[in-house]
């Protein structure tokens, strides 16, 4: 029982990289959906000027990167 509850979880865990970016900012987390099921950019590290250099990436811009900052600006 004890391995289908681990199973179980890494499984959950895994279906989680693949689906969302996790997203560090200066103060907070924030967690964004995919537009593609992928292990590209699961952790970005959106701290100081990175923030530029990630409005560039297509695969970012895709999911709404550029609407998750102006929500972290206000």
């Amino acid at each position: 029982m004890r391995k289908l509850a681990g199973l179980l979880i890494l499984a959950g865990l895994i279906l989680a990289m693949l689906n969302f970016h996790f997203i560090l900012f200066d103060d907070q987390i924030k967690i964004l959906p995919k537009s593609h099921f992928t292990l590209n950019n699961t952790f970005v590290d959106a701290r100081g000027a990175k923030k530029v250099r990630l409005l560039l990436d297509p695969e970012l811009a895709q999911a709404g990167f550029k609407d998750l900052l102006k929500e972290v600006a206000k």
